[in-house]
């Protein structure tokens, strides 16, 4: 027995000790007055399971834009890269010469990106098979998605946000207005994107020529809607330039009216009836489909440029994975409304099957934008670990954002040796500042980065955040 002892010793594989923090994060944090405990960190090779740095690893951390990856991936594995979602037209009544006696019918399935310019195309091509004059009414279906009423002034109050804008079965052009400002010799001019039928913009803004931090140009005035007009009231720094913003100013429904009746009529199409809600039903006829751009696409906006909205009508759409409920449920128009809870289902579904255990995991709307998600920093680190070796890892990938290029850390460490070496998605809240991704060192390692911070003083924390991404891009 003693003789075999040295031979079983020799097959016991001891993890190595986490390495300590690195000495320049820990000036970092310490400068900025964010403690241990406030922080948790994962650092690993790609393909290994040891870490090569562990910091309160399995602590539950809010991670604020950083859960899109959960989603966005679960996306690419769930539905495909090819997957496209679909909008429907349908005609309640009788065609013939180019006139409708009865409904024209819109009716989405969750298109995370479907712009006024693709909008236009498909109105045109209405027009092209036959459609002109509507006598009857423009009907929005909605009926997808199984959602409750929508605050957008919840989260921060601030409901004119284009962040803060809901998730919606027929959500068109982000339900976002551009506003853009242009100073010129006479005064401020302010012109909509696009223009909307029936509603006015009331500019009463007031040029200032106060030459200041033009950063947050857009503090020092309010836009509110106010009835059929989009109020503007304040000061405008006219030393900042022509300027732009996008803003979520109206109801989905009403917008999607405003929008629509501005088109057609400059398609030479009429509109006799009024906007309602309601859904496609026996009598109605499928006149065209629209197909929305890839999902492969899609997840570049959601990852490079955090856009919630997006990642908001993915994750519901992730219930589309979940099978149908009974025999008589014949697909997906019929049998199926997504809503958050089926969604959730079907994330945690998809982590099981993937021996992905996360115990702590609190989702609300898959986006990050949320003061209840939840996830670790070693499950994070998990989940990419997971990501680098699925099949569609590529995909994934092309859609983080790249260190001093692009995206939301476009502007970070441009001019250190790290840039371009690093996809990285981050996230910010009041009190949360994250990042996750990958990292190649110039050794030519790849290196999976967790860097949450939950904490008062979190916005401060960036450079703590950069200090690790250099130290690890130089290790040899």
């Amino acid at each position: 027995m003693k003789r075999l002892l040295p031979a079983l010793l020799s097959c016991i594989v001891f993890a190595a000790p986490a390495a300590p923090l690195p000495a320049t994060v820990a000036q970092e944090l310490k400068k900025a007055g964010i403690p241990s405990s406030a922080i948790a960190i994962e650092v690993r090779e790609v393909g290994k399971h040891a870490p090569l740095i562990s910091i309160n690893p399995r602590r539950p951390m809010n991670p604020a834009s950083t859960m899109k990856l959960l989603t966005t991936y679960a996306a690419l594995d769930l539905l495909g890269p090819a997957y496209t979602w679909k909008t429907e037209a349908y005609l309640d009544g009788e065609l013939k010469d180019g006139l409708l006696q009865g409904d024209l019918i819109l009716k989405g399935y969750g298109d995370p990106k479907f712009t006024i310019e693709q909008f236009w195309l498909w109105l045109s091509e209405l027009r092209a098979r036959g459609l002109r004059d509507i006598r009857g009414d423009l009907v929005i279906d909605r009926s997808y998605f199984d959602l409750p009423q929508h605050d957008p002034a919840e989260f921060d109050n601030d409901p004119v946000r284009a962040y803060n804008v809901g998730p919606d079965a027929m959500l068109l052009n982000f339900n976002t207005l551009r506003l853009r400002y242009l100073p010129d010799s006479t005064g401020l001019k302010v012109v909509s994107e696009p223009p909307l039928d029936g509603m006015r913009l009331d500019n009463q803004l007031t040029p200032n020529d106060t030459n200041g931090n033009c950063d947050n140009w857009d503090d020092r005035f309010s836009v509110q809607p106010s009835g059929d007009s989009v109020v503007l009231q304040g000061d405008y720094p006219i030393g900042c330039g022509e300027r732009e913003q996008n803003l979520s100013v109206m109801p989905h429904t009403r917008y999607i009216e405003a929008v629509f009746r501005t088109m057609w009529k400059n398609l030479g199409g009429t509109l006799h009836g009024r906007q309602r809600e309601g859904n496609a039903g026996a009598t109605a006829t499928l006149f065209s489909v629209h197909r929305s751009d890839p999902l492969s696409n899609l997840i570049r906006d959601i990852n490079k440029f955090s856009n919630n909205v997006m990642a908001r009508q993915v994750f519901l759409t992730l219930g589309e994975a979940l099978p149908l409920k009974n025999e008589s449920d014949t697909g997906t128009e019929t049998g199926r409304r997504m809503s958050v809870e089926r969604s959730i289902f079907a994330v945690q579904n998809w982590l099981l099957k993937n021996n992905l255990r996360f115990s702590e995991l609190v989702l609300e709307n898959g986006a990050g934008l949320s003061r209840d998600e939840r996830i670790s920093a070693t499950h994070m680190a998990q989940l990419l670990q997971s990501a680098y070796a699925h099949p569609l890892n590529a995909e994934l990938l092309a859609s983080l954002p790249i260190l001093g290029v692009d995206g939301s850390v476009k502007k970070r460490l441009r001019d250190s040796p790290a840039a371009r070496h690093a996809h990285l998605k981050t996230g910010t809240l009041t009190g949360v500042k994250t990042l996750a991704g990958y990292v190649r060192s110039k050794s030519g390692k790849e290196w999976v980065l967790v860097f949450f911070i939950n904490h008062p003083y979190a916005q401060r924390g960036q450079d703590a955040q950069d200090a690790l991404i250099e130290w690890l891009a130089n290790r040899n």
